[in-house]
């Protein structure tokens, strides 16, 4: 589950993300509202984690963008802000949770397990029907077939992860660095992951785009 976290305090952003990276998430932290803006636009997360008053854009200005461009994805702010009408303003930009500072960090992580929970309980459909027989089980994120699952990689998985949440769509290169990696990978390994993947699913299900990328024919 990748989640990004947007707070400007050095010591705090860096005490949050150890934590939930202990709890085995994929955290990818800013400082300013601006840059987790971009990124929000260039990725898919599953949690926004949200410190109101940030350089570039505040939390709630973010928050506004993000609705105004139809981007589901559960949102928690953690603000110092206890007036009505800020909670009101919150809420009105679609975070389901508050947290309020200063928190204790097991608070933190319980808040952000239920969300996670309630984000996937509350998805319209749990199993993706695929071709050649496959299932994707959205609540448990994994692949069958004929009820067996198939066993992926952690990498593996999240490339999967991506053809998925852009079925019937290429998915570049770029693309699957930046979800995967978030850094510089060697191309080579991109296509040895990709190559890795195919391998253990019907060939055609992950279709070759000569010179773009790839796609998941579903």
């Amino acid at each position: 589950m990748k989640i990004l976290l947007l707070e400007d305090e050095y010591s705090l952003r860096k005490s949050v993300k150890e934590l939930l990276e202990d709890c085995e998430y994929l955290v990818y932290d800013f400082s300013n509202g601006k840059e987790a803006l971009d990124a929000i636009y260039a990725n898919s997360y599953d949690l926004l984690l949200l410190d109101v008053n940030v350089p570039g854009m505040n939390g709630f200005e973010l928050a506004q963008h993000v609705q105004k461009n139809n981007i589901v994805v559960p949102i928690i702010f953690m603000t110092s802000l206890t007036e009505i009408d800020n909670l009101e303003q919150g809420y009105e930009r679609g975070c389901c949770d508050y947290v309020k500072k200063p928190f204790d960090l097991s608070e933190l992580r319980l808040r952000v397990s239920t969300a996670l929970r309630t984000s996937t309980l509350n998805s319209v459909q749990h199993t993706l029907q695929l071709k050649f027989g496959y299932e994707y089980d959205t609540k448990n994120f994994k692949l069958k077939k004929e009820n067996e699952e198939v066993q992926l990689s952690k990498t593996e998985k999240m490339i999967l992860e991506l053809f998925i949440k852009n079925k019937n769509q290429i998915v570049t290169p770029e693309m699957i660095t930046q979800y995967v990696w978030d850094d510089y990978v060697d191309p080579a390994n991109v296509r040895v992951q990709i190559n890795n993947l195919r391998k253990k699913v019907d060939k055609e299900l992950i279709v070759n785009i000569r010179g773009l990328g790839y796609k998941l024919d579903s």
